[in-house]
């Protein structure tokens, strides 16, 4: 490992080069920065990643000539140049991105990461992102690392040895936080009728935002819950203080918190850093559902933008607009599904902020079916939970219009009616 500065280590990047950019909080800011300082000397570049925190300037119309960037999942900073078709997305579950690196469907030569300084032995960590950056690391012909004091050290897969990093950026940047919003009392009931739902010795799966927030908010009073996820964020950290998440019916992973990636504040940064009760491990492994089902009562809580009246879930658009990705919503409502007594969950608001049905007769034109109404079980809003597993089409229509929104169900029984001759 050379040490030197970011300015220095992008000369390595030649035109046409096919970059990994580490993933969420670990987005490596400054060697991003300084790559995009180069732009001119480059041509043709390809940029992989999922979603990141912190700016995407190699999007910029300016730099088109320069950076393509190929987005495995889309977040708030790359939307536009995709929507203006200046960037492309790439749907994919996220168990199976790293087969696209290790099988060189899409092969990697440059691997752009952001670690922990080395510990006695010559070992960085991946700190909060091991997730797909794990492979992106090992089949990247080059590897550059931002290395930070302020990334945390975590236990798991991340660990990086220095002899497999070819050049070295000291950096002291603090790492994007991402803080919980107050929750609506919509938030909060549909947090209840989830947990409602969770029984005690149950393996969690939830990701961040106000419905994950709401839901950890109602579990105070559970017992011996677990936890594998591919991401988690603050909410949980007074669950485990509470030995409310102990993981200890877990039948993989006993005991451990199992993730591969974080994101939240400083404070969860600090209490995983050498954490050895959380490990952060390949997704190909955490998303995997053959791993997924054999835990226990494996309830899997995912979001979705709009659910159709046969169950069919939009999770990454709208409409033709890609506001997310598949992400791994698919790998853990599958593996929910064949746990010995699990639960995958679809968890959503009944109306959109314009006041717009989330429950909808049709999906958007150009909408993406993310989960298949034949994966489809419960359906939880704040107006209560819809059991559609083994239903039929009009049973799976009646049971959504009685959590829509009381506003837009009269208009929904006139679409069922229309569709599947709902006569009461």
């Amino acid at each position: 490992m050379k040490y030197t500065t970011a300015e220095k280590a992008v000369e390595t990047i030649k035109p046409g080069d096919r970059i990994f950019v580490q993933s969420v909080a670990a987005a490596p800011q400054t060697l991003i920065k300084a790559m995009c300082g180069r732009a001119a000397e480059l041509k043709g570049v390809e940029i992989y990643h999922l979603h990141t925190e912190g700016e995407a300037p190699y999007t910029a119309p300016e730099f088109a000539g320069s950076f393509h960037t190929n987005a495995l999942f889309v977040g708030a900073n790359v939307r536009k140049a995709i929507a203006t078709g200046e960037a492309d997305y790439i749907p994919s579950f996220l168990s199976e991105v790293p087969l696209l690196f290790r099988r060189e469907i899409l092969p990697i030569d440059v691997a752009l990461i952001h670690v922990s300084p080395p510990d006695r032995h010559g070992f960085c960590s991946l700190g909060t992102s091991v997730d797909v950056s794990l492979a992106g690391v090992q089949m990247a012909e080059l590897v550059i690392a931002q290395i930070n004091p302020k990334m945390p050290r975590t236990h798991g897969d991340g660990l990086i040895h220095t002899r497999h990093i070819d050049f070295a950026v000291e950096v002291s940047d603090d790492l994007p936080e991402v803080r919980a919003a107050e929750l609506s009392a919509d938030e909060l009931a549909i947090g209840r009728n989830c947990a409602a739902l969770i029984e005690d010795g149950a393996t969690l799966q939830m990701g961040i935002g106000a419905i994950p927030n709401a839901v950890l908010v109602a579990l105070a009073n559970h017992k011996n819950l677990g936890v594998h996820t591919e991401m988690f964020s603050d909410g949980l950290i007074d669950l485990i203080e509470r030995e409310v998440v102990n993981g200890r019916m877990k039948r993989v992973h006993p005991g451990k918190i199992v993730s591969s990636f974080v994101m939240g504040t400083r404070r969860l940064y600090d209490y995983i850093d050498d954490n050895p009760g959380i490990v952060l491990l390949d997704v190909a492994y955490v998303n995997d559902p053959a791993v997924i089902r054999r835990n226990p009562k494996v309830t899997a809580i995912n979001s979705a933008i709009e659910i159709d009246l046969t169950g069919q879930v939009c999770a990454d658009s709208i409409g033709t607009r890609i506001y997310s990705g598949v992400g791994g919503q698919m790998d853990f409502i599958r593996g929910a599904s064949l746990s010995e007594g699990g639960k995958p969950i679809i968890a959503l608001p009944s109306v959109t902020g314009k006041g717009e049905s989330k429950i909808t007769p049709f999906l958007k034109e150009g909408a993406g079916v993310v989960t298949t109404r034949a994966h489809v079980h419960y359906v939880v809003t704040e107006h209560g939970t819809a059991n559609l597993y083994g239903k039929t089409l009009r049973q799976r229509a009646k049971e959504l219009i009685k959590i829509a929104h009381p506003a837009h169900r009269e208009e929904l029984e006139k679409q069922a009616f229309e569709r599947f001759k709902i006569l009461d």
